[in-house]
């Protein structure tokens, strides 16, 4: 199925690295024009290297910012508009909150949820959701864990962030659609990315288990018995991004292999 991305502007934040990186991989695969946003410079140039290394004729530019500073956001979606000229297409996976047993919870660290997977998200989708809105055309996903369906004793604070993601998803979708503009988002499952040790080292800690139980444990609670990879959520990511979903819009679409199977 031709997606026909070629040449669409598109801007990733987390685009460095885990599902961010898959789906930088993936849009320059259509020939798609990428721009990769991250906090880590390093990070950053490291992926940049590793793009253009893949694909050598790529346009791909990136742009550091901490995204849950309102005014650095911004800043960040002023440099990719200058470099690429616009942009067609969001994709926000920067930003997620630590994983914390529940019994050290703090209202701090429900502040921190928040500031780290909302904001870093919110800051960067309104001001390119309002340029989308201006331009009569755009789409975004935005890649939400499932901690916002389904509630864990090691990551309440940012389930609540996620869910409360979800629901701006859906809101911005139904006050945007007359104005072109299309908001899904995907709820990964546990996927294997350089951030999955966090998250086993406060399961085990809960357990009071090592991190390889911890992983055997994360694979055994799948449907399919695995954990996702990053390129299986991009590709989701992709067919949500381009024209052949047209109509769909306030969409939130799980990806875990029916692991916990819900009718919603």
């Amino acid at each position: 199925m031709d997606l026909d991305l070629g040449g669409k502007r598109v801007l990733i934040t987390g685009g460095s690295r885990g599902i961010g990186l898959a789906c930088a991989r993936a849009f320059l695969r259509e020939g798609a024009k990428v721009a990769i946003v991250g906090r880590s410079e390093t990070n950053l140039s490291a992926a940049l290297t590793t793009l253009a290394g893949d694909f050598p004729a790529a346009d791909v530019v990136s742009a550091s910012a901490d995204l849950i500073d309102a005014k650095s956001a911004e800043r960040a979606v002023d440099e990719v508009v200058t470099a690429l000229g616009g942009i067609d297409i969001l994709v926000t996976s920067a930003g997620g909150a630590r994983r914390t047993p529940f019994t050290d919870l703090t209202p701090q660290a429900w502040r921190d949820a928040m500031d780290a997977k909302y904001f870093s998200y919110i800051n960067v989708i309104d001001p390119v959701i309002k340029r989308m809105g201006q331009a009569g055309s755009g789409a975004i996903v935005n890649i939400v864990g499932m901690g916002g369906k389904v509630p864990s004793p090691t990551h309440l604070p940012g389930g609540a962030a996620n869910a409360a993601l979800m629901l701006a998803t859906a809101g911005l979708a139904n006050a945007y659609g007359r104005s072109g503009v299309r908001v899904n988002a995907v709820n990964p499952s546990v996927t294997r990315t350089e951030r999955l040790n966090q998250g086993l080292e406060a399961e085990a800690k809960l357990a009071g288990t090592t991190i390889e139980e911890a992983l055997r444990k994360a694979n055994d609670r799948t449907g399919p018995g695995r954990l996702a990879k990053p390129e299986e959520i991009a590709d989701a990511v992709l067919f949500l991004a381009s024209a052949r979903a047209s109509y769909i819009s306030g969409a939130i679409l799980s990806i875990d292999g029916a692991t916990t199977p819900l009718v919603v």
